[in-house]
């Protein structure tokens, strides 16, 4: 360009074309060739040039760019972070969460005992605290091998509040007190395999098929809910656990999932079998299964998830007779404008309440019958969420013996939310919410309790 020889618009865009394109990076020791011919450049010039151009400096963005890869090495997932190494995904994501809840329950008296009751019973507290949530960071990894699409998948769930790691290991009862740490609930650890027109295997821990569905649609995964423990609390609240819902857990598995025929997918699995919490004690024999059946279709812009899961268990009493756990549960999520609507039910015998095998027989392993539901409507106008439900969960006695024995057993908890959301950004949502919560027992007692959380969340 300094000889006259190219215009300043050409010499740049030669001077792009070289440093962009492996095959121009050839050409250049030609062009300058051509030149010194010409006369345009002098011996020395020629020289000095073609020297240059020999230079490792010069030939590093030539052999950057071909790289035989040729893929992006640091990109954003749609959720999360993604970080491309060759033919591997590397994904993270994850959540933190924190609430202030104030939680006025009853003074403790001799009308207001309900064993399994939920509803605070002990005075006001306060508390900042994890909601149903705690905080969670999921790494994963994933490629394609020999036309199989498999992964590696990490959930590392840690809370805020300190705990005692008594009783419950990292979700053990809380511990307020100076120089003590947080539980760190290490839920999640699987492979997955699978292809298109496969389906996929999952196997490892990760969350249960049976009443997934419930805790996944609830709006209280979000935020409190009913509290339970908040005088020291603990890596989460109960949400609407045990007020609508049993909780499904994370468990121990082999579980297949089919691809979807039009929006209908069915997942079965092997599950490790959970021993009764409050029977007598129990050497299981056998694995427990459970199964889920999903449909997810929009009509006419009205966007429809119906399912229906279910599960089975035997349960081998060491002193009294076997049972078998059962139950299933169903529901629907349909969303139409603004308004989205939600609603469960369950039915079981031998399972319990609250938790998986929690009050799920007497105390000679005579099976109990509960049941539950609730429903739920959340509606949205831009950042701003408005939303409420109503639910509850129900527990039969197993016979006139246990009638007489366990008179302040729980009857039903039941509870009502109303919640405020507003999404602050794409990644924070703040979340102001209302909970009365009111536990029963079958001779008549009951307490009632009622708790604000204000608070966010974030996910990325």
């Amino acid at each position: 360009m300094k000889k006259g020889a190219l215009l300043r618009g050409a010499a740049m865009a030669l001077t792009l074309a070289v440093m962009a394109t492996p095959a121009m990076a050839g050409t250049t020791t030609d062009l300058l060739k051509r030149l010194h011919e010409k006369g345009i450049l002098s011996d020395e010039e020629y020289a000095e040039l073609l020297k240059s151009e020999s230079s490792p400096a010069a030939q590093a963005p030539a052999a950057a760019a071909s790289s035989p890869d040729d893929k992006p090495v640091v990109r954003i997932a749609g959720s999360g972070v993604g970080l491309q190494v060759g033919d591997v995904t590397l994904k993270f994501s994850g959540s933190v969460n924190g609430f202030y809840v104030h939680d006025d329950g009853e003074a403790p008296s001799a009308t207001n005992s309900v064993v399994g009751g939920v509803a605070t019973v002990g005075g006001d507290s306060s508390a900042v605290r994890n909601g149903l949530l705690p905080g969670f960071l999921k790494v994963e990894a994933t490629t394609n091998q020999g036309g199989w699409d498999v992964g590696a998948h990490f959930g590392m769930y840690p809370g805020i509040n300190s705990v005692s790691y008594t009783g419950g290991g990292a979700n053990s009862p809380g511990n307020p007190r100076a120089l003590q740490t947080s539980g760190i609930d290490f839920r999640q650890t699987y492979l997955t395999f699978g292809r298109p027109g496969f389906g996929e295997v999952k196997i490892g821990r990760d969350i249960g098929l049976f009443q997934s569905e419930s805790i996944l649609n609830d709006i209280t995964l979000l935020s409190s809910g009913t509290p339970a423990g908040n005088v020291a609390p603990s890596n989460t609240t109960l949400g609407r656990i045990g007020v609508g819902y049993i909780y499904t857990d994370f468990q121990p598995q082999i579980t297949y999932t089919s691809p979807s025929f039009g929006g209908l997918t069915v997942s079965i699995g092997v599950f490790e079998p959970l021993s009764s919490t409050t029977g007598p004690s129990e050497t299981n024999k056998q694995p427990g299964f459970q199964a889920k059946i999903v449909y997810d279709r929009s009509f006419g812009g009205v966007a429809t998830r119906l399912w229906l899961s279910g599960l089975t268990q035997k349960h081998n009493v060491d002193a009294g007779p076997d049972y078998t756990g059962a139950g299933w549960d169903a529901g629907a999520r349909i969303g139409f404008g603004p308004v989205t609507l939600v609603g469960t039910y369950y039915d079981a015998s031998g399972l319990g309440t609250t938790g998986l095998n929690v009050f799920d027989t007497d105390g000679l392993g005579n099976k109990r019958d509960s049941h539950g539901f609730y429903l739920q409507g959340l509606a949205t106008f831009g950042k701003v969420s408005v939303g409420g439900s109503y639910g509850e969960s129900n527990l039969d006695y197993a016979n006139a013996a246990d009638a007489l024995a366990n008179p302040t057993l729980v009857d039903r908890n039941s509870s009502w939310v109303g919640q405020l959301r507003y999404g602050l950004t794409s990644w924070v949502t703040l979340i102001g919410e209302y909970v009365h919560t009111r536990s029963e027992a079958h001779n008549g007692n009951w307490a009632s309790s009622d708790a604000l959380a204000i608070g966010g969340i974030l996910f990325f």
